[in-house]
């Protein structure tokens, strides 16, 4: 059986937790977890990392720092994972939900203006399939409004975007905040995990007392104060050593894995082309602006019926594809805060979208030669 996603060790994940059990130091923030922030701000340029035990905490670690609260706005994309919304919600905040292209699964940057009102607080560009939003226009519409913007980049590790300057950055550094995903699903995996990445100096200091549960506990292990104690709201945030250590394993072959993903996906895109344009498939197109970073292979169906028989074919030769998210704006929870506008390419990708198995030790050809039989 060819599943969807197998979770790749490097063979070191083990070496590791047991050098942080035998340091005596598993509660956190301890060396693993300095050594994988330190990494992640020297290769990606992030101004300061925290590592968190979900990309969920990150955002709502996010949603916190940017003092949401009762009554305000936030645009993002209804296809996208629940935690992108929960986290905001969490805080009192209106979900405004933006289509997607028709062509891509990232919110349309276009319709986003016609949806700011004086309520609006923040955008959060969920980069799907770690292919980049258009982050100027974003950016651009968040300076005009003063606004914020958290990128969600659950799925966007080692991805970039070249704005109009020609600076090729990395996603995540974009935004004010930026979360990302650690899951067993992902690039670079700790089983769960996640982390916030900060943009904006303003942020920096009340993330750390966030993530310490609302105390100056970091700033007192630094001997900045003397004494720490409760100064802020905030929750148990932070990762045990353990996880950290697991995902330290990772990073450190973070190149390998990434090669062999992205050879994986090019296979996938170059030898299903002219099965694609028989069948009035889509695959995924990549803007002049974007990378893409292995993380995700997905076709476009024609229709509902076609994606069926496509999984039923598959897996009757014990291969498993699968479908994504539910429009977030039709979901039983929020369908009757949804303001009645139709977004007919998000729902468009609910009904057609198949992703195929991408995992580092995958038999890419396999998949290929039985969807092409």
């Amino acid at each position: 059986m060819i599943p969807f996603n197998k979770p790749y060790l490097t063979g070191k994940e083990t070496q590791y937790i047991e050098d942080a059990v035998k340091s005596g130091k598993i509660s956190g923030n301890g060396k693993y977890t300095q050594m994988c922030q330190a990494f992640f701000e020297s290769k990606f340029g992030f101004r300061k990392t925290l590592l968190t035990t979900s990309c969920t905490d990150a955002l709502e670690m996010a949603a916190i720092l940017i003092n949401i609260k009762e009554g305000d706005e936030v645009i993002m994309p209804s296809y996208t994972f629940v935690s992108t919304s929960n986290a905001f919600v969490l805080r009192g905040a209106k979900i405004v939900f933006a289509d997607s292209y028709a062509d891509n699964p990232n919110m349309d940057a276009d319709k986003i203006e016609a949806l700011i009102t004086s309520k609006t607080k923040a955008i959060v560009p969920v980069h799907y399939a770690g292919i980049a939003c258009d982050m100027d226009k974003i950016m651009s519409l968040a300076t005009k409004y003063n606004l914020l913007v958290v990128e969600d980049a659950a799925q966007a590790i080692d991805s970039y975007y070249t704005g109009k300057d020609g600076i090729k950055k990395p996603l995540g550094s974009i935004g004010h905040l930026a979360a990302f995903s650690f899951h067993e699903t992902k690039n670079i995996i700790s089983g769960e995990g996640g982390m916030l990445a900060i943009n904006d100096e303003q942020f920096i200091e009340r993330a750390e007392i966030i993530w310490e549960k609302g105390t100056n506990r970091s700033a007192f292990f630094r001997g900045e104060v003397d004494k720490y104690g409760w100064v802020d709201i905030g929750s148990s945030f932070l990762p045990s050593e353990i996880i950290a250590a697991f995902l330290w394993a990772q990073l450190e072959n973070l190149e390998d894995i990434q090669k062999v993903r992205k050879q994986h996906w090019e296979a996938y895109q170059t030898q299903l082309v002219n099965w694609a344009k028989a069948n009035e498939i889509e695959l995924p197109i990549v803007p002049n602006y974007a990378t893409n970073n292995g993380h995700m292979f997905f076709v476009k169906c024609k229709n509902t019926a076609q994606r069926t028989e496509l999984i039923n074919k598959l897996k009757a030769k014990n291969i498993h594809p699968v479908f994504h998210y539910i429009s977030l704006h039709s979901s039983p929870f929020y369908l009757e805060k949804h303001d009645e506008r139709v977004l007919q390419n998000t729902d468009d990708f609910t009904d057609t979208l198949l992703r195929l198995p991408l995992f580092y030790e995958l038999d890419v050809q396999t998949v290929i030669n039985q969807i092409l039989e």
